[in-house]
């Protein structure tokens, strides 16, 4: 097993790379105005805003009741045989 290092600790855990995008960059700007006291630490930012994305999910039923809730919206976008013309496009 690997182990990787977090402020000289050990962990088994799985890590993630994530580029700082401007919306992330955006969001983590916010982030510290709702807590000021991580300020100084972007990846506690990014664990909070990630803590609080997943309480607002839940919050709504979860994820199964959002999907729940869109099912349907897209109803009479394509044609009824928009399926078979796409595979008729396609030679076998």
């Amino acid at each position: 097993m690997d182990w990787w290092y977090t402020r000289g600790m050990p962990t088994a855990r799985p890590r993630h790379m994530l580029t700082e995008t401007d919306d992330i960059a955006r969001a983590v700007n916010d982030a510290a105005l709702a807590w000021p006291e991580l300020r100084g630490d972007r990846a506690a930012l990014l664990r909070k805003l990630v803590e609080a994305g997943h309480a607002s999910l839940a919050s709504r039923g979860g994820v199964r009741e959002l999907v729940r809730g869109a099912a349907g919206a897209a109803t009479g976008v394509y044609p009824r045989n928009a399926r078979a013309e796409l595979l008729a496009e396609w030679p076998e």
